[in-house]
């Protein structure tokens, strides 16, 4: 079972999910139309909710999927899978294209059984563009046509006799798909090379890419005899309500924030535990949905928890602030971010301009809002004189007047002792001096295996050496 199962899984058993099947079946002798919207840009969402639309209807036993469309297209992995779902249904599919079924929409269009469109729709120019309209390599564009002509196929042929002749005639005609996608294209009487092709709802008439001109869904099923006919249509699910509204960047802005600012609190305030909790939680919030709407890969979400590690690595273990901090934030920004854009691994084509700097802007201000609302709920919350949890925090100053150190004694008689780095110190590594081991901290540059060193100063328990 793979992962996005398992979390819309999760996610379902939490949002109470199984109202989208809750339509009981309808009686043997009712006629059922199944009507679905698609009335927005194809993506991973339309794609999600098409799976959940036609098991409903198969599960009520309908006897028509009526699509309404009006959509100026998507990304075409999306729209294919859709495609596939609709030519592999049972139950016949149409298509309602309430004024606009561009690029995408077309594909969808003409995997459907039956074309209706509106008076001033339109439908075609399929072809395959990146987020700022540029169109894509020919790569792209042959893999659109091949659809699009396959498509048109899968409808198969119409049997024209002619006294004692007999011919066929495909009913959608797959140059005229394909001269949705490709320019070069020409057809005489259809369309000239060096333009890509796009119907008027007479024009597609007269080509066999629409059986019916009409001005309501009403008339679509009047045409299809089904006027009689009950109709139940698709509601989005609590999870996909859930998905839209924590995909929106605010939302996600202030999970950064509480992922952040709690990561941050909980060192300040080492043992609490609730801040930790809080931005675990966070991050599930922040994560899962970005990564059923198919836009957190799993190499980005292990990208940001690399980076954490790196993070804790470097302010527990690694002394200093050297590649292992650096890296560690640059790992943790850069999943943030990428988890917010279109991005197919490394490649960006697909990715528009203003996406990428929503997305900086989101990351870098929760970022700068978390660490700032932590650092002001530790100073409300844990000082001594108004902290409301201030008997969770230490207030006892152990002065050096007092006698207290924070290092040991025998640390400090170090200071001007010769020794060896048996590592390399890049800058921290260990020393030997006087047949005792310990960590010390190059003042400058790396100092190498093997190297005679001196102790040079003692700070907050570390050595600072240089070479002899």
């Amino acid at each position: 079972m793979s992962s996005r199962i398992i979390i819309a899984v999760i996610f379902c058993l939490f949002l109470n999910l199984p109202e989208a099947f809750s339509q009981e079946s309808k009686p043997n002798s009712e006629k059922l139309v199944y009507k679905f919207n698609v009335k927005e840009n194809i993506a991973p969402a339309i794609w999600r909710q098409t799976k959940q639309a036609f098991a409903e209807a198969d599960s009520l036993k309908a006897d028509l999927f009526l699509i309404h469309m009006n959509t100026y297209g998507g990304t075409v992995v999306d729209a294919d899978s859709i495609r596939t779902r609709i030519l592999n249904s049972k139950i016949p599919v149409v298509v309602f294209v309430d004024n606009n079924a561009a690029s995408a929409g077309a594909l969808i269009s003409l995997a459907c059984d039956r074309i209706y469109m509106r008076s001033g729709a339109s439908i075609g120019a399929a072809t395959v563009v990146n987020q700022t309209g540029q169109k894509m390599p020919d790569k792209y564009q042959s893999y659109m046509r091949s659809t699009m002509r396959s498509t048109a196929e899968s409808h198969g042929k119409d049997t024209i006799i002619s006294g004692q002749d007999t011919t066929f005639r495909w009913k959608r005609d797959p140059q005229i798909a394909e001269a949705m996608v490709d320019e070069r294209v020409y057809i005489p009487g259809v369309i000239d090379s060096g333009k890509i092709l796009t119907f008027t709802p007479a024009e597609a008439m007269k080509n066999g890419y629409c059986e019916g001109i009409c001005e309501s869904v009403d008339e679509v099923l009047k045409l299809n005899k089904m006027e009689s006919a009950r109709i139940v249509e698709y509601k989005p699910t609590k999870l996909e309500l859930f998905i839209g509204f924590m995909v929106n960047p605010v939302v996600s802005g202030i999970l950064i924030m509480l992922i952040l600012g709690g990561i941050y609190f909980e060192m300040q305030a080492p043992g609490i535990g609730f801040p930790l909790g809080v931005a675990v939680v966070a991050a599930v919030l922040y994560f899962s949905p970005l990564y059923l709407e198919g836009l957190a890969a799993n190499w980005e979400i292990l990208m940001f928890i690399v980076g954490l590690i790196l993070i804790a690595l470097e302010i527990f273990v690694v002394p200093g602030f050297g590649i292992t901090g650096i890296s560690g934030i640059t790992l943790a920004f850069s999943g943030l971010v990428l988890s917010l854009i279109k991005n197919v691994d490394f490649s960006f084509d697909e990715v528009h301009a203003n996406d990428l700097l929503i997305a900086l802007g989101t990351v870098f201000i929760g970022t700068i809002g978390g660490i700032g609302l932590a650092i002001y709920l530790s100073q409300k919350l844990f000082t001594a004189e108004t902290g409301r949890f201030s008997h969770m925090s230490l207030h006892e100053v152990m002065s050096k007047e007092e006698g207290y150190l924070g290092v040991d004694p025998e640390l400090l008689l170090l200071k001007g002792k010769n020794g060896v780095a048996i590592t390399t110190l890049r800058p921290s590594g260990k020393i030997v001096i006087d047949g005792q081991t310990y960590d010390a901290m190059a003042v400058s540059g790396m100092i190498d295996k093997g190297a005679n060193i001196v102790v040079i100063k003692v700070e907050a328990a570390q050595l600072y050496v240089e070479i002899v």
